[in-house]
């Protein structure tokens, strides 16, 4: 692991709860797997699944104020669906706590909650990492992913979008308008593909 892997995870073991900073590690490891076997920089995935939770060391309350603090502008469906706060503060940290200049890396801590339509591979692997990673609870269709994401990334994406799009809905929460762009967009891309 490099310097900068290894002064940054000592700095987020310090600041992230104990299980927040367990499953970071998990997405880590799992994301550099993935990038191994997808033949994409193992780095830059390492890099983002290690930074892709780090706005969330503080309530969702201080993670708004923070937002606030940095004028970083919060959308209505992140104002309505508050965990999803994190990854515009994570981004914003990683660049100037952590000094991420890689935009592959912010891009990919940016989408890792909602994924986006057009993702590249990093964001992909780093949106299915968090998804996938050991320590997740089981859930119906999770091994199914996980097999699924060492084989086509765009298909995984679209499983995983379809599976927390029905959770949400069964919840009755509320669904950021990106995961359905994001489930529309890689349903229709796994579809022609298949044609």
């Amino acid at each position: 692991m490099t310097n900068e892997l290894t002064t940054i995870r000592k700095k987020l073991e310090k600041t992230l709860k104990e299980e927040r900073y367990i499953h970071t590690l998990g997405v880590m490891y799992t994301a550099a797997s993935m990038a191994m076997r997808h033949e994409q920089d193992i780095h830059q995935a390492m890099m983002a699944g290690l930074l892709h939770d780090c706005g969330k060391y503080c309530s969702v309350d201080e993670q708004i104020a923070l937002c606030r603090k940095y004028h970083l502008p919060l959308t209505d469906a992140e104002l309505e669906v508050p965990a999803l706060i994190h990854a515009r503060l994570g981004t914003y940290l990683a660049e100037h706590e952590y000094g991420i200049r890689d935009p592959e890396v912010l891009n990919a801590i940016t989408y890792h909650t909602t994924g986006r339509p057009g993702m590249t591979a990093i964001e992909q692997i780093v949106y299915l990492a968090d998804y996938i990673e050991p320590g997740r609870k089981q859930i119906p269709g999770l091994s199914e992913v996980r097999k699924v994401s060492f084989s086509d990334l765009n298909l995984a994406v679209c499983m995983t979008a379809e599976a927390t799009l029905s959770f949400l809905k069964r919840a009755g929460r509320k669904v950021d308008p990106m995961t359905e762009k994001t489930y529309q967009y890689y349903k229709k891309k796994t579809q022609s593909h298949n044609k």
